[in-house]
């Protein structure tokens, strides 16, 4: 357990608000946030620290803003389990080579990946999708593909890894933005307890730090589930993700370069 003050425990509670506002509005993003607010804001030193308690406290935000996403019937079940299996034993053996990889070089790492993912997202064509599809035996070998390369991606980075799920789960399903958000996060939360799990038997998760930041983040995806309702149609939901992942992907490289 790190000697964190009071005040770094405030800001680990207001970083925990704006991940799960984040995870609600476009299902990845979470971890994208969470690994820099605690590395920079909360001052959590070492970023493997970072990372393994990022992704306990993501894993069991996401499955908060699942419960939220189920509720709306966002979630496609069989698609989500299908995609979380395979994706679990990428994840395991991601996070076990990650853990081996300077700290510091995999958030540049990510934050170049962030900048790719972004840019394919903005070129994709704005295709509705179909809210009829389904997970069978015709499309389970792209399903189980994508969730196995995202799975080792996200046990790689440390990082629910939402923001390639949610692109993953299109391309293979043909699915609606709104239901890859909201099917994501069954991955997302699979992902975050596999890599949580790798890391904690390393002593990377800061127990106490991850409580106060779930707290802040089951407030925070509430709201953004309400808002990703409201933005599910025209291509909204999907610029604002782009938007998002750009942003924070600057402020790494910045951050980087300037260290």
């Amino acid at each position: 357990m790190l000697d964190l003050t009071p005040l770094q425990y405030g800001l680990g509670a207001v970083s925990g608000l704006l991940v799960g506002f984040a995870l609600g509005l476009v299902g990845g993003g979470g971890s994208i946030l969470a690994v820099p607010l605690l590395a920079y804001l909360v001052g959590v030193p070492g970023a493997h620290v970072a990372i393994g308690t990022s992704a306990l406290a993501v894993a069991v935000n996401a499955a908060t803003g699942l419960a939220s996403h189920a509720r709306a019937h966002n979630v496609k079940w069989r698609c989500g389990a299908m995609y979380a299996f395979a994706g679990v034993f990428g994840a395991l053996a991601g996070s076990t080579l990650g853990k081996a990889v300077d700290g510091e070089r995999l958030l540049f790492l990510f934050a170049l990946l962030m900048l790719v993912v972004a840019g394919l997202m903005l070129r994709t064509r704005k295709d509705e999708g179909s809210p009829d599809v389904q997970c069978e035996r015709s499309n389970a070998p792209r399903v189980l593909g994508f969730g196995a390369a995202t799975g080792a991606f996200s046990g790689f980075f440390g990082i629910g890894g939402g923001f390639l799920i949610v692109p993953g789960l299109i391309a293979s399903t043909g699915m609606p933005m709104i239901n890859a958000v909201g099917t994501s996060l069954v991955a997302v939360t699979a992902f975050g307890l596999t890599t949580a799990f790798n890391y904690a038997l390393s002593g990377y998760v800061d127990w106490p730090l991850a409580g106060i930041f779930i707290g802040g983040g089951v407030v925070g995806g509430l709201a953004g589930t309400m808002l990703a309702r409201r933005l599910s149609s025209g291509g909204s939901l999907k610029q604002v993700f782009a938007i998002l992942i750009f942003v924070v992907a600057f402020y790494m490289l910045w951050r980087s370069f300037a260290g």
